[in-house]
């Protein structure tokens, strides 16, 4: 008997929620070359330098994302169906904890923001040292 038990999918991400401050109408600017490609701002580069690459997830994350990946992907084999729902499903939720991650630093910012607290440059720039990684990497894929 199948559980009737909701999994997140990308459907789900993409459709966005009223937990989610998505807006899949925003509009997004980027420069193009005269072939079509993506212009880094100025000052900016291409790609991260391996020495800015922040982490993204734990050690102990990353390796159960891989277990998982390596699973469904042999099960691909026997159940194909079944492989590509598990994969939809495991991009889902590494979205949706990436997107809490940064969600969860802006907040704490906010916070203290709030509070009149100071927060200090440094902090600043290693919160946005990770979103810099972050969106290197994702255009660069």
């Amino acid at each position: 008997m199948e559980s009737k038990e909701k999994h997140l999918s990308t459907e789900d991400i993409a459709s966005g929620s009223e937990s989610q401050n998505i807006s899949r109408n925003a509009e997004i600017n980027s420069r193009n070359d005269d072939e079509g490609n993506a212009v880094p701002p100025e000052g900016g580069s291409d790609r991260a330098g391996a020495k800015d690459l922040v982490p993204l997830f734990s050690n102990e994350a990353v390796q159960g994302y891989r277990s998982r990946w390596n699973s469904l992907q042999t099960g691909f084999v026997d159940e194909p169906r079944r492989a590509v729902e598990e994969a939809d499903e495991l991009v889902a939720q590494v979205i949706k904890e990436l997107a809490e991650t940064f969600s969860d630093e802006r907040r704490k910012l906010e916070g203290q923001w709030d509070r009149g607290d100071k927060v200090s440059t440094e902090d600043l720039r290693l919160v946005l040292q990770r979103y810099r990684s972050f969106f290197e990497r994702f255009l660069s894929v």
